[in-house]
């Protein structure tokens, strides 16, 4: 595995600034969730059920939000979506913590309707400044990044409310998604490369039923089976942890885990080729199954969870890239929006099940659960995904940038999803490397019919003269023809 797909990653101009942007932007959108529970819960007093509420009905807000915005950046641009969802951000956390529990729920729902759209923004541009063989690698070190927003903003979520209170801390997060909200103002970042902005100039709209087919569905079940499992694992193994008494240690098997994401990240977007993001959520699942037979010493929990920890980022990447490959340009911000529900439903869904399973029988059996819960759900998309026919998506020519790449340039040997269309004629294997002597002559408007075939063999008959037309001179019986010379 080289460095070279992430040197020639961040030497495209304007992919560093987004991807930086995107980081330190996602930071207080992953806080939000920590910040919401702990106020209720902790603050007010009012229980971890009603924290709950308040973020199921974020959650949902955000879910029907998520594809909205992305179709509206598809038909007004960037600016006017970012704009309105920054405000409404810097509203609600502006009075967050002063507004009682029914106020506080009704508020949250909308903040999610109008949460700012920084992940699937961020993934659209990118998708739009980065050459397709560059594509993999691209969304491999985002899913890196969005791996540490993770990591960083609940935790500073926690400590915010410990050291300040809910009432700084939340200030503090509206403080940020503002600033994030006009970071991303600023810098604009393309949601279409030239090149898709022409074809969609003379193609025209592009039909929702295009794209938005079954096998769209099945993978975005997909997409939603990696979060339940994901969710599950990280429920079961703090039920685990507390049940043998190592609650302290929690924080750090959580960070080992998400450690061994990058890591699996780092070295499959380096990788020559990519896996089909159906075999990655397959295999993450299957090897969630046994973690729950390790019992006791929580370290040797931890290291059981290394299979399934090095697939966590490739998983989610690899579904990133196939989006924005099956799916044309101008549509594509909302079905990146359409990706960020499917996350959320994946995640909302897995929560009661596992806990439901944790209550019942136990934590270890909930790993179980997690994993072949999430290989069903492949097995049943998967029959949709291999009746799908060829999308628009596989017809967007290019960017100029893109075209040169090639795959020894990229570091990619795998073939692209069409053949390359060339203007020069194609030459038959079998006349390849003929020449012509320049001597010959051949008079214009000379006519072959049409029932006349050649005789397979190396020696072809003489072909009969066609009347009223001047005979063609006799070829040389052996002309010798210099070799070209090497280009």
């Amino acid at each position: 595995m080289a460095l070279d797909p992430y040197r020639r990653l961040l030497k495209i101009p304007g992919v560093p600034t987004l991807l930086l942007v995107g980081l330190l932007a996602r930071m207080p959108a992953t806080a939000t969730g920590m910040a919401l529970t702990l106020h209720v819960a902790e603050v007010l007093h009012l229980g971890y059920a009603k924290a709950g509420l308040v973020t199921m009905a974020s959650t949902i807000g955000m879910a029907i939000g998520s594809p909205l915005s992305g179709r509206l950046v598809d038909r007004h641009g960037l600016r006017p979506v970012l704009a309105v969802t920054t405000a409404a951000q810097a509203a609600f956390w502006s009075c967050a913590w002063a507004l009682p529990f029914p106020a506080l729920a009704a508020a949250a729902a909308l903040a999610g309707l109008l949460a700012l759209p920084v992940f699937s923004v961020t993934r659209q541009c990118l998708a739009a400044m980065v050459p397709v063989a560059q594509r993999r690698t691209g969304f491999t070190l985002d899913s890196m990044l969005v791996e540490l927003s993770y990591m960083t903003g609940p935790a500073l979520a926690v400590a915010g409310l410990t050291a300040l209170g809910s009432h700084v801390t939340m200030t503090i997060i509206g403080a940020g998604m503002t600033l994030a909200g006009i970071g991303l103002l600023t810098l604009n970042p393309p949601t279409r490369s030239p090149a898709e902005r022409e074809h969609e100039a003379q193609s025209g709209k592009v039909a929702r039923r295009e794209w938005l087919t079954p096998a769209f569905g099945g993978l975005m079940a997909t997409v939603a089976a990696a979060t339940f499992v994901l969710t599950a694992t990280e429920l079961s193994l703090v039920a685990t942890m507390t049940d043998a008494g190592d609650t302290e240690w929690v924080g750090v098997a959580v960070g080992i885990w998400c450690v061994y994401s990058l890591i699996g990240g780092f070295v499959y977007g380096g990788l020559s080729r990519g896996f089909s993001p159906f075999a990655l959520i397959a295999g993450m699942g299957l090897l969630t199954v046994p973690v729950g037979l390790v019992a006791g010493d929580w370290r040797w929990l931890v290291l059981a969870l290394l299979p399934a920890g090095l697939l966590c980022a490739p998983a989610l990447s690899s579904t990133v890239d196939v989006v924005s490959g099956r799916v044309p340009a101008a549509a594509r911000g909302e079905a990146m929006g359409l990706h960020g529900t499917a996350l959320l439903i994946g995640g909302a869904a897995s929560a009661p099940i596992a806990g439901a399973v944790i209550d019942g029988v136990g934590s270890s059996w909930a790993f179980t659960v997690a994993g072949l819960a999430g290989v069903a759900i492949v097995l049943a998309a998967l029959p949709l995904w291999r009746r799908r026919r060829p999308t628009l998506g596989d017809t967007v020519p290019m960017s100029p940038e893109a075209a040169l790449v090639t795959p020894a340039a990229s570091g990619s040997t795998t073939a692209p999803d069409a053949p390359a269309v060339s203007d020069a004629p194609v030459v038959p294997p079998a006349l390849d490397g003929l020449a012509v002597p320049d001597s010959l002559g051949v008079p214009d408007g000379l006519a072959i019919p049409d029932g006349l075939a050649a005789p397979e063999g190396p020696a072809a008959p003489a072909v009969p003269a066609v009347p009223a037309v001047p005979a063609v001179p006799a070829v040389p019986e052996a002309p010798s023809v210099p070799a070209a010379p090497a280009p």
